[in-house]
């Protein structure tokens, strides 16, 4: 229907209006944070996009709603969080609802080229409609039309996080770099207290600044195939990264590292709104990733929809400066970790909603770097400094609050200096608002947004469509709970009886997290174990092992192991990993979990994943984990 639409606009249209509307350049990148010369990094060698800051505004406080690219960029695309739309898991495939749209569809049915050259990675499939062009070749030189505004993309992936792992791929993006841009690792003196010292983990810290200074150099080709074709003075540049370093504790975490990223908006002097876009300034407004798209749409004077969360923070019609943004972390491959983040412009807050897990959990994507090998080899020889031995705690703080004016690495947790129990309170509701406001399908486990999307058809109804007015507000209050200790056994007990499987799921995996304090709620989670929601089975099975009976916890971890649907499989393997020892009865069948199950679904890798590591644990061996 957008197709449709989209011909008959700019077959109507004649060129000349269609030429008053403003060219719109991104330029995006992947995995990096301010690491330009231009936000005072003394190492960064970025000449091109220092002097695009020098034109533009350079905003100081600009981040993402994830520490990882799908997710956040399924937000992007949308102006939407990808909690609401269930894209919050890494490599999944959600639905879209009919009523949202990826908001390039919009700017075409205006009579907008728009091409994108050339990732996706949206966590859906794209519609019809979006692009006149997607691919490695889509230029705004192709479109048919010389007079026709267009909406170009180009994403830069050379500074992926597999650029600094891989040699090979490192070495072809920065072949063209001279003597003088390379960078000394020994004398780069940004490197993060939370890495080891290592020769090999600040050859990846160099490494980033290389890839760093190879993007610039792409960005500024661009800019001058824009001057090239005479539209420099009619179109409003953006350049901006989707997330943080490609690094431990950066990428994927919602930690500045991780989400804070640079935004560079250069608005040509005839397309300036009075007050905006003045050049060589800094904004400290704080901008989210899904703001990107409304503000595109306004700049071509196309009103956002209504179901669009995101903002304009330039344009005509700008929207009033954000007091916060908010951040999501969710399944990463193979393991699960639900933690939210709420920052104003000075404190970050974070709410660990599973505090019983490591911050460092072995995923195989990021195992596969040299900075992750040497914090497992020196963690294990008991040779890291403080800072980055953190990080292999056993478990979690549930509440993490930081300064980040004083303290910019985020190291000194505030969350029990009562000198801040004000600001812990303000962020703490200000993420608990956000959860239930904008209806946070990442707290409902995972293998029952697929049980409900297969019955509504999209992952964003699963919370709007429930006949239960209070289901939002008693999975948001329940979730919390779950990480509050001996407390909350009593509504705990209570979320077993819910009618509803989020809520009770929630309970179980709640008195699992007390462990054994929570003895007396043994009946009650033997009988969960019959649940009719599999994940919540395992979820009972997971709190009597915690309670130290595993007897009847066992064969239900292996039935679903053995019987159950992709995630709950994933779920039972989790489980089977984290009891250690608990689980030795059971060898037997984690080994028939390794056989190849190709005819069940792609990602069975990830229960193997998790399996072959348990297994490793408990029989001492070495199996690789790929």
């Amino acid at each position: 229907m957008l197709r449709i639409v989209c011909l008959i606009l700019s077959l109507s249209l004649p060129s000349f209006a269609l030429a008053q509307k403003p060219n719109i350049l991104w330029l995006s990148c992947e995995d990096i944070s301010a690491h330009l010369g231009c936000y005072g990094d003394p190492h960064a060698i970025t000449p091109n996009l220092d002097r695009l800051a020098e034109e533009g505004v350079r905003y100081t406080h600009a981040f993402t709603t994830a520490g990882v690219c799908a997710p956040c960029r399924s937000g992007i695309i949308t102006g939407m969080y990808q909690t609401t739309l269930g894209t919050q898991h890494m490599r999944g495939n959600a639905q879209l609802p009919p009523e949202v749209s990826p908001f390039p569809a919009y700017l075409r049915a205006a009579g907008y080229y728009t091409s994108n050259n050339s990732k996706q990675d949206y966590q859906f499939t794209t519609p019809d409609g979006v692009w006149d062009e997607s691919n490695g070749r889509a230029h705004w030189r192709n479109r048919p039309n010389k007079d026709q505004p267009f909406f170009s993309v180009f994403n830069f992936t050379g500074c992926h996080e597999s650029g600094i792992a891989g040699a090979e791929k490192y070495r072809e993006v920065t072949k063209n770099l001279t003597p003088q841009q390379r960078q000394d690792a020994d004398a780069l003196t940004t490197f993060p207290p939370y890495y080891p010292e290592t020769p090999a983990a600040r050859e990846d810290w160099k490494r980033n600044y290389e890839l760093i200074t190879a993007m610039d150099a792409w960005a500024g080709e661009l800019i001058a195939q824009l001057k090239e074709d005479g539209l420099y003075e009619n179109t409003i540049i953006m350049y901006w990264s989707d997330h943080g370093v490609g690094l431990p504790r950066a990428k994927r975490w919602l930690y500045d590292s991780g989400t804070r990223v640079p935004l560079i908006v250069r608005i040509p002097e005839s397309l300036r709104v009075e007050g905006q876009g003045e050049p060589g300034t800094a904004s400290d407004r704080l901008v989210s990733s899904i703001d990107f798209g409304p503000t595109v749409l306004n700049f071509a004077g196309i009103d956002a929809p209504e179901v669009m969360q995101g903002r304009a923070f330039l344009g005509p019609d700008s929207s009033p400066a954000r007091s916060f943004v908010f951040g999501a972390r969710d399944r990463m491959d193979e393991r699960y970790d639900i933690i939210r983040m709420a920052r104003d412009q000075r404190f970050k807050y974070i709410r660990n909603y599973e505090p019983l897990k490591t911050y460092y959990q072995y995923m195989n994507t990021p195992e596969k770097g040299k900075t992750m090998a040497d914090l497992r080899r020196l963690h294990e020889a008991g040779e890291l400094a403080p800072a980055a031995e953190y990080y292999f705690s056993p478990t979690k703080p549930v509440e993490e609050l930081y300064d980040t004016w004083t303290d910019p690495y985020e190291i000194r947790n505030l969350a029990d200096d009562s000198r801040y129990t004000k600001t812990l309170e303000r962020l703490r509701a200000a993420h608990l608002d956000w959860v239930k406001r904008t209806r946070d399908t990442g707290l409902i486990a995972e293998p029952i947004i697929i049980e409900r999307e297969k019955q509504i058809g999209h992952r964003y109804g699963i919370l709007r469509q429930n006949s239960d007015p209070t289901f939002n507000r008693r999975l948001a209050e329940i979730a919390a709970k779950a990480s509050e200790g001996p407390k909350a056994l009593p509504d705990l007990l209570n979320g077993l009886n819910d009618p509803d499987a989020a809520v009770r799921y929630w309970g179980a995996v709640g008195i699992g997290n007390i462990g054994r304090p929570a003895s007396s709620a043994a009946k009650a989670i033997e009988s969960t174990l019959s649940d009719e929601s599999a994940v919540v089975r395992i979820a009972a099975a997971r709190a009597l092992c915690r309670l130290g009976r595993p007897e009847k916890a066992l064969p239900v971890l292996a039935r679903e192991l053995d019987e159950g649907e992709q995630w709950e499989r994933l779920h039972a393997a989790i489980v089977l990993d984290e009891i250690d020892d608990m689980a030795r009865p059971v060898i037997a069948e984690m080994h028939a979990a390794l056989e190849p199950r190709e005819e069940l679904y792609a990602q069975g890798k990830y229960v193997v994943r998790v399996i072959n590591r348990a297994l490793n644990q408990l029989e001492g061996t070495k199996r690789e984990v790929r």
